[in-house]
């Protein structure tokens, strides 16, 4: 998605439609959890691909770097290391499945920033 949209939009574009994007995430997330039963089932998947978007707005344009940043974000993701675990354990709704990712987002591209920044 994120090749195909890029080059097609420019960034003030892109930017609204990530945050379209995001709103969108926190109703369609808050209604589909509270039909399903649970808080941010897993096969809700609207909340990675907005915070994976976001990520490859800002990582390299180069396989590796996408490749690297998206096992950092799945690692993020999943670990849900502080305060990430804290905001999906106590914000029970759309805006706590969208913002915990959000959050493993940024992680991401910290630890992208440094690597660029150290490695080069």
């Amino acid at each position: 998605m994120y090749v195909w949209l890029a080059p097609r939009l420019g960034d003030p574009a892109f930017a609204a439609l990530l945050l379209a994007m995001f709103i969108l995430g926190v109703w369609a997330c808050h209604v589909t959890g509270r039909k399903l039963g649970v808080h941010d089932h897993g096969g809700m998947v609207w909340d990675e691909t907005v915070a994976f978007l976001i990520v490859l707005y800002f990582t390299p344009d180069s396989w590796p770097w996408q490749a690297f940043a998206f096992l950092l974000f799945r690692f993020f993701d999943i670990a849900k290391p502080a305060p990430i675990r804290h905001f999906d354990r106590s914000i029970r709704n759309g805006l706590g499945v969208m913002f915990d990712d959000l959050l493993a987002a940024f992680y991401t591209l910290l630890c992208l920033a440094g690597w660029k920044f150290f490695i080069g």
